[in-house]
């Protein structure tokens, strides 16, 4: 996708984490030495003691968001600023991640190229969920994998699944993970599912511990939308590993990929690659 002039950004700090103020402020020098106004999250600045912007606003003022944290801080960003349409970009000031790729002492350079228009940005499949709440439809989205489990870890769990209203599958044993290929490397990799390219329009089902060996992951195009409930049992849907909801007996979710991709700054140079190479420690 062509790259747009950035002349604001806004900025979401790992959560819980106040010793990220000092970081903050550099990062704040360093934009607007490149004439970017800098907006902060309001939640993120009531953590460093610094007045901040409600997020929705700050969502609709920006021309980007940047996160100061981890891959969870740009995950938990992501699905709150979907519906804004705004690209974003994560900046990790430890280890490297799969999404926040850009290094702290590195951001001066990168700023440096992205007033030039010297970035690229990716667009990313998300998952889309509709379910029952309190008798209300309810829809949430997830950037890595949306989970249906058992609540209690005494008992496994029955889940039927249909595939474009048709039955598909029953699986059971813990659960099932349904994942976008961003999410592939995530809990979907321990489970055994398989390494999804992030740039495909695909999604994968993976049953977690399984009764029977036969139960095998699966990868379905993107147009396909599934339906999973538990009749026998409730069930508990954890989205992105943030946020938790509960099935009640023969409820069911409908899952599929979002109309709309997530946007995704990243420098030129970045190579998907070269991260599960030094992430998963492939090759010599």
């Amino acid at each position: 996708m062509k790259a747009k002039t950035i002349k604001k950004v806004g900025v979401v700090l790992r959560p819980s984490t106040p010793e990220l103020k000092e970081y903050y402020y550099t990062l704040e020098k360093i934009f607007k030495r490149h004439d970017i106004e800098v907006l902060l999250d309001s939640i993120s600045g009531g953590m460093i003691g610094v007045m901040g912007m409600e997020f929705d606003i700050l969502c609709k003022s920006a021309d980007a968001i940047v996160t100061l944290g981890g891959d969870g801080t740009l995950i938990s960003a992501v699905r709150r600023s979907f519906k804004y349409d705004v690209p974003i970009f994560g900046v990790y000031a430890g280890s490297l991640g799969f999404l926040a790729d850009i290094d702290f002492d590195e951001l001066e350079q990168f700023v440096a190229k992205l007033v030039q228009g010297d970035y690229r940005v990716d667009e990313r499949a998300i998952l889309e969920a509709t379910f029952k709440q309190s008798g209300k439809d309810v829809s949430i989205y997830a950037f890595n994998d949306i989970v249906l489990t058992r609540p209690s870890v005494s008992n496994m769990i029955h889940v039927e699944t249909l595939v474009d209203s048709k039955s598909f599958n029953t699986y059971y044993g813990d659960g099932v993970i349904v994942s976008t290929p961003t999410g592939s490397t995530a809990y979907n990799l321990s489970a055994g599912g398989p390494v999804l390219f992030p740039l495909t329009n695909v999604f994968a089902l993976t049953p977690i511990c399984p009764h029977s060996l036969t139960q095998r992951p699966v990868v379905l195009p993107g147009e396909f939308s599934i339906e999973m409930k538990t009749p026998k049992d409730k069930a508990l849907v954890i989205i992105d590993g943030q946020d938790k909801h509960e099935l009640a007996k023969g409820e069911s979710i409908h899952i599929q990929l979002a109309e709309k991709k997530v946007k995704l700054i990243h420098r030129d140079e970045f190579n998907y690659f070269d991260v599960l190479k030094e992430k998963l420690n492939w090759g010599d």
